[in-house]
């Protein structure tokens, strides 16, 4: 008959492994639900900013005066993506593009008092979201959550831990299933 100590580590594992397999398919729903949105607003009329361009335009607002390439890396896009973003936000007046002081060859984007404008309204608007979604939340739950995102985040920017997924996932089905 078996310990109650054993019991007890064999339950631990199980559960472990259970919370695994949920916080895998809440991430999975997170990703999916972030995809929805920022292909949910690509193309918008007139002065209406994207997500995609938004994060063009937080660059900006934190970055200060940046070039395509530079956005380009900051926001995981090509460059050519970033143009053509970077063309439709100057068309609305969101940034303007001139040539760099520094090397006339580089052009450099900056935020115009709208685009500034337009980032402190939607910062605003989603800070008091983000607020009520996590309302109640104690702080040390969030500061366990930070925690877990930010093991995820290097788990999946780091090329080293790719490789170690992909070689694991030859071998055994992810309890995740992400």
């Amino acid at each position: 008959m078996p310990q109650a100590a054993e019991l007890t580590a064999h339950n631990s594992e199980e559960q472990w492994q259970a919370e695994l397999l949920e916080l895998g398919k809440a991430f999975r729903n997170t990703f999916r639900s972030l995809s929805r949105l920022r292909g949910r607003d690509t193309h918008l009329p007139g002065t209406e900013v994207s997500h995609a361009q938004f994060e063009l335009l937080i660059e900006l607002y934190e970055g200060g005066e940046l070039s395509a390439g530079q956005l380009a890396l900051a926001a995981r896009l090509t460059p050519a993506t970033v143009t053509q973003m970077l063309e439709h936000l100057a068309e609305s007046g969101h940034v303007e593009r001139t040539r760099s002081e520094h090397d006339k060859r580089v052009v450099v984007s900056r935020l115009t008092p709208l685009g500034t404008e337009q980032i402190e309204a939607k910062r605003k608007d989603w800070q008091a979201r983000w607020e009520r979604a996590l309302e109640g939340v104690d702080v040390r739950e969030l500061r366990a959550a930070a925690e877990v995102l930010t093991r995820l985040g290097t788990l999946f920017s780091d090329p080293a831990n790719e490789v170690d997924c992909r070689a694991s996932s030859e071998t055994a089905e992810s309890p995740t299933g992400v």
